[in-house]
């Protein structure tokens, strides 16, 4: 076993459904409380918002991709306060120049094809906005619900992630079945490492306070599809506040997710996140957190995004 989060941590309370949430002595600042109008702090960093789009073999739609975010998210989040990242995760198809001439702020470029892991966290510690999040490059989860984790999280959560499978979220274009069925065992297999009970830890949209961010993925090592998992057990592990919240889905058939032969990966992927785990390799060192800021009680549960029905 770890030596845990570290001097200073305090124990976590849970919602009525299980999920982990802020610290339960509130020994963090941030907003008082539900039906306030006041809010936590600003993350460091200058843009409002990141969004880090990791690529493979995306030369052809990077340019839509780029556009759409622009465009989708105008209404809520001005020009200049959006950087836009995209990580070529070793395409030979040009990706990387396609996301330059379509105007993306960061391009990051990948030598070698690593993996969605390892590039999601090379855009993350590349992003400069107070507010970090990640999507894919098909756009399941369309520009403009990044609004409503936005928003989240500067409600004072500390991570935010889109579950597809929350009461309220709803799917424009299915998936598979098989590939439906298989998110769902591998959901449950999660539970192998996780403490909590997590609605879904797939889902390729997710938000975070941006000093957050540059813990958990300056503390990740999975470069696989497996990296979800190991943010939440990071999150668990370090005690912070973390919310789901609904999306809408519009599965692509161009999506690279291969239900057996990712699956597999994953598992691999969990047991050597459980023994990484059990070496200590996540520890913090004492006085890790000390610098972030923190909510004193737990923030209101996300409503719909601005401009919503």
């Amino acid at each position: 076993m770890g030596r845990g989060p570290g001097a200073g941590h305090r124990p976590r309370c849970a919602d009525p459904r299980g999920r982990l949430s802020v610290p339960a002595d509130a020994g963090r600042r941030g907003p008082p409380g539900a039906g306030s109008t006041s809010r936590p702090p600003p993350a460091p960093g200058g843009p409002r918002l990141s969004i880090v789009i990791p690529a493979y073999l995306e030369a052809e739609r990077i340019g839509a991709t780029i556009e759409r975010v622009r465009t989708e998210l105008a209404p809520v989040v001005g020009a200049g306060d959006l950087e836009v990242v995209v990580v070529d995760d070793g395409s030979s198809d040009g990706t990387a120049d396609a996301a330059r001439r379509a105007g993306a702020d960061q391009v990051v470029a990948q030598p070698v094809n690593r993996g969605k892991g390892a590039a999601v966290r090379a855009g993350v510690l590349a992003a400069t906005g107070r507010t970090v999040a990640f999507t894919d490059a098909d756009l399941a989860y369309g520009p403009e619900q990044v609004a409503r984790l936005l928003l989240a999280v500067e409600d004072g959560w500390d991570v935010v992630v889109g579950s597809r499978y929350h009461d309220d979220t709803t799917t424009v274009v299915r998936a598979p079945r098989l590939r439906e069925v298989g998110g769902r065992v591998i959901n449950a297999a999660t539970r192998l490492v996780l403490v909590g009970h997590h609605g879904d830890t797939q889902a390729g949209l997710k938000a975070f306070r941006s000093d957050v961010a540059q813990v958990l993925f300056g503390h990740a090592r999975v470069d696989g599809f497996a990296f979800d998992v190991e943010l939440f057990l990071l999150v668990e592990r370090y005690g912070f506040s973390l919310t789901e919240v609904p999306v809408e889905v519009e599965n692509s058939d161009r999506s690279t997710v291969r239900v057996a032969r990712d699956a597999l990966r994953l598992l691999v992927d969990l047991a050597r996140i459980d023994r990484t785990a059990r070496r200590g390799a996540y520890d913090l060192e004492p006085g890790e957190l000390d610098h972030l800021v923190a909510p004193a009680t737990v923030p209101p549960k996300p409503g719909p995004a601005a401009g919503s029905d």
